[in-house]
């Protein structure tokens, strides 16, 4: 199955009030939910970022000369784009982190609270210490990225450790595991019946030890890619490699980069394999915290394996047809506009329509979609908060 964006994503988009104005409401856990839910859905903390990305580069800059790009957006990027991509999935969203006390600080706040509905209360403004930033640079699908930032303040350490602040109750979270370092918070919300995510960066140190991640053993879920997953295991090959990762968490969500995703559940047995969309990709920044996401989502709804990868890759694919990482994460409105589209296109694989015919009883009606293919508003950085 094919899906490509028609937009070029070249030159500056004009500015909206932002994508959860036009935005179908759909709750994918309407199903399940029930008067003693803990208040939030997924729980999540991390470093937040200010992405400013350039599109619209013909090629990569070249060492001694000035490249002018076509188009320039901006938005909260690390840990935001995950944090965006569950809330713009229908999610109950709870962020801790640590803002800058100066206007990047303010606009990321603003854009995740107020734009994104996601829940800051457990996050802290820190006096005196300036947002972190990465420039990132798309071009022939691929990305170039300069980042810098100042080490975290203690507020920030304490919030990543899950003291003094209490993680709050919620169905699932998301950690992201560093080798040779426990975060307190994750035994503690597991304790209490957070059903714990996981992925992972790569292994600088290059020991690659599975028992360097030590709250593997709280976890449900691992997500690793590919070439990851086979250095902790010592797999000749991914789908080899998931499998022995289930003698340590329950479920592993292997992603196979282009030929899709393999995952194996040691609880049920059950094995699933499901293939990458083939799309247009202009930028890959944030597709694997879509992927999670999704992931995360069809898990907390109760869907078949199958199923909950199938829609991780599409939210996945849907995302690198944008630039940006919370910029490109994609609302219903979006997924229903391409499940609309793609049933047109003629001569399309019939089984591979099967294969995401789950979303029919999910999707708002045709009167709430926007036309395909869409286009992205591109926000510039306020320099002061919303009255």
């Amino acid at each position: 199955m094919t899906a490509s964006n028609a937009s070029t994503g070249k030159g500056p988009s004009p500015i909206t009030g932002g994508p959860q104005h036009c935005q179908a409401h759909v709750d994918p856990l309407s199903a399940v939910r029930t008067p003693d839910d803990p208040p939030w859905d997924v729980y999540l903390t991390g470093n937040v970022f200010l992405d400013i990305i350039f599109t619209g580069l013909d090629s990569a800059p070249v060492r001694g000369t000035e490249s002018w790009a076509r188009g320039m957006g901006s938005s909260p990027g690390g840990v935001a784009n995950m944090a965006t991509a569950l809330a713009r999935l229908g999610l109950k969203t709870s962020l801790a982190a640590a803002f800058g006390d100066d206007h990047y600080g303010e606009y990321c706040w603003d854009a995740l609270e107020q734009g994104e509905g996601i829940d800051l209360s457990p996050s802290r403004t820190v006096p005196g210490w300036h947002s972190s930033v990465t420039v990132s640079m798309a071009y022939e699908g691929e990305r170039t990225m300069v980042s810098h930032g100042h080490e975290p303040p203690p507020e920030a350490v304490r919030l990543q450790g899950g003291a003094p602040d209490h993680a709050p109750r919620a169905r699932a979270a998301v950690a992201s595991l560093t080798p040779g370092r426990r975060a307190p918070w994750i035994a503690q919300a597991a304790r209490e019946g957070t059903r714990i995510f996981a992925d992972v960066g790569w292994d600088d140190t290059g020991a690659w030890d599975l028992a360097g991640l030590a709250d593997l053993q709280h976890c449900e879920a691992f997500l690793p890619n590919a070439e990851e997953a086979m250095r902790y295991t010592g797999a000749d090959s991914p789908r080899a490699a998931a499998h022995a990762l289930t003698a340590h968490v329950p479920l592993a969500v292997v992603t196979l980069g282009a030929e899709g995703a393999y995952a194996v559940d040691r609880r049920t047995g059950e094995t699933a394999e499901v293939p990458a969309i083939a799309v247009e990709a202009l930028d890959p920044t944030g597709a694997g915290d879509v992927f999670v996401a999704g992931f995360v989502t069809g898990t907390l709804a109760g869907w078949p394996l199958a199923d909950r990868l199938a829609f991780a890759g599409l939210t996945a694919a849907l995302s690198v047809q944008e630039f940006g990482g919370s910029l490109s994460a994609p609302g219903w409105s979006e997924i229903a506009a391409w499940w609309r589209r793609v049933q047109s296109v003629e001569e399309q694989d019939p089984a591979a329509l099967r294969r995401y015919a789950f979303l029919d009883r999910l999707l708002p009606g045709e009167e709430q979609v926007r036309p395909w293919p869409l286009r992205r508003a591109v926000p510039t950085i306020g320099f002061g908060r919303s009255a």
